[in-house]
């Protein structure tokens, strides 16, 4: 269990960072850009719940546990033989990138076939749903560039993935199922 009696610590104040493990690195190291663009990303999935009802608000409250999940994953780096500890760090997982999956089937099987790129827009839910893409877009730049350089679960790779499409596919629907998607027109304002 999580207990935050004292908000402010003043251990950051030169510049570093405790990741999840203990060890401290600077506040502009690559993981904690990473973790730090995942929560993010958790931020503007709160704004998209603002105009989110049903089990569109549903899917988007399971999102961000994963997203405290996922946070958790980078947060803490890999070390042999962890998962046979007492104690093993939380990790991301593969069904939750297959509950994406299933989902992002779901919500597709009622659209029609794309005919021109979507620009973000239409409806409030849409165009929130459309920042959380690019938002989650540039968390998994930075965790695969991070990924080139130190371990990281491969599983948070897919994931991040997953979930800018899972966002792309859900604003469709919330643009009435696709018949509100503003779409580009090229060359347009010539």
């Amino acid at each position: 269990m999580v207990v935050l009696n004292r908000i402010y610590t003043r251990g950051g104040d030169r510049g570093d960072t405790a990741l999840g493990d203990g060890s401290r690195v600077a506040k502009s190291s690559l993981r904690v850009a990473a973790y730090g663009t995942v929560d993010e990303a958790n931020a503007t999935v709160g704004l998209a719940r603002l105009h989110a009802t049903g089990e569109a608000d549903a899917a988007l409250a399971r999102i961000q546990n994963d997203l405290f999940d996922l946070g958790a994953d980078l947060c803490r780096p890999a070390k042999a033989g962890e998962a046979e500890s007492d104690h093993p760090p939380l990790r991301m997982a593969a069904a939750q990138t297959a509950r994406l999956e299933a989902e992002i089937d779901a919500m597709n099987a009622a659209l029609e076939p794309l005919r021109s790129f979507v620009l973000p827009g239409g409806s409030a839910l849409a165009a929130h749903l459309h920042l959380c893409r690019t938002v989650c877009r540039r968390a998994e730049r930075l965790t695969v560039e991070l990924a080139a350089a130190k371990e990281v679960n491969p599983e948070a790779v897919k994931y991040l993935n997953r979930l800018s499409d899972w966002f792309f596919v859900a604003a469709r629907v919330a643009n009435d199922n696709g018949a509100g998607d503003v779409l580009w027109q090229p060359g347009a304002n010539r």
